[in-house]
């Protein structure tokens, strides 16, 4: 290890075009952290807020775009037990994650599942820690459930539908074509609704109501949601693509005892993300081994290559998640 590393900054609010290549200092492991030498880096929109400007790091996180990252444990803090150096390992980073090494609490560390590349273990993290923190954890889905998941060819959307699927959910989800449909079913989506052709309130009316819905989208989402709640029903809401304010009768939250909630994953404390990644290990794991579930993959570039990846995730034309190529 020299006292240099190589990494791609946010070299000022904008466009993917303020992604740069740059050379910073290698991190250094705290107390109950570990640094690992990235092999490969997912790619999320909380990435390409961030570098738009309306994502701020939390106190004393990088201000390097990346929050998950696959690769080897380079060295360990004071009080870590697990990992151990050489350890092969997916985390959850609380930023830092475009670059040949980054420090996360080894809390946060995951095993890379078996039988599974490094390439696609570095898509876990912020998805599963993501879905199932809302879907299950904050939202209760229980078997048998009807679920749906809006933005369902996404990497929230496509990890959504396979652990629902896998708990016994009757699972329904919206996308923006007839491919990025077949995609939802193929990954165990009962019904794929074209939003730009099909009305999901309707639908989902039609089959009584939705006892849970992740939504991502917001704005007259919102209010639509609302309406396609079963009685009892529960919306959890993780993104506004469309904005967080909106009109909202609520005498209909109190008649029909409605739940409305939700979540953001990165300000959360050390000490809660690192309860998700035990739930996780013990209940999610295990499907990943036996290889029920995996990340869906769109596409990949390298390091350098990060403003394209950028581009092609805000250009809502993928399936799946995107990651980039560090070691």
């Amino acid at each position: 290890m020299t006292d240099m590393m190589h990494a791609v900054e946010i070299s000022e609010p904008g466009g993917p075009e303020v992604l740069r290549p740059c050379k910073r200092p290698l991190p250094v492991a705290g107390h109950g952290q570990v640094v690992i030498r990235v092999a490969w880096a997912g790619v999320n929109r909380p990435d390409a807020l961030q570098r738009a400007g309306s994502y701020a790091p939390p106190k004393g996180a990088s201000d390097l775009p990346g929050l998950e990252a696959s690769g080897e444990v380079a060295s360990v803090g004071p009080g870590v037990d697990w990992p151990k150096v050489g350890d092969a390992v997916c985390a959850l980073l609380p930023g830092g994650g475009y670059a040949e090494y980054v420090a996360t609490p080894a809390a946060h560390c995951l095993p890379v599942p078996a039988g599974m590349a490094l390439r696609e273990a570095a898509c876990l993290p912020e998805t599963f820690f993501t879905v199932w923190s809302n879907v299950f954890q904050r939202g209760g889905l229980q078997s048998g459930e009807r679920f749906l998941v809006h933005g369902g060819s996404s990497g929230i959307g496509t990890t959504a539908i396979q652990l629902a699927s896998a708990f016994g959910a009757r699972v329904f989800a919206t996308a923006g074509s007839a491919d990025k449909c077949q995609a939802c079913r193929d990954l165990g989506a009962e019904r794929a609704i074209n939003y730009k052709d099909e009305d999901f309130v309707e639908i989902l009316r039609g089959e009584g109501g939705a006892n849970l819905i992740l939504d991502m989208v917001g704005g007259d989402y919102i209010r639509r949601n609302v309406q396609t709640l079963a009685d009892d029903g529960r919306l959890v809401q993780i993104a506004f693509l469309q904005g967080p304010k909106v009109a909202l009768n609520f005498a209909q939250i109190m008649t029909r005892r409605l739940t409305l909630t939700g979540s953001t994953l990165r300000p959360q404390s050390d000490l809660a993300k690192a309860r998700i990644a035990e739930a996780l290990r013990e209940q999610v794991w295990p499907l990943l081994d036996a290889q029920r579930v995996a990340p869906v993959m769109d596409s990949e570039f390298l390091l350098d290559e990060a403003a394209q990846a950028h581009a092609r995730i805000e250009s809502s034309g993928h399936i799946g998640k995107i990651v980039l190529k560090v070691s």
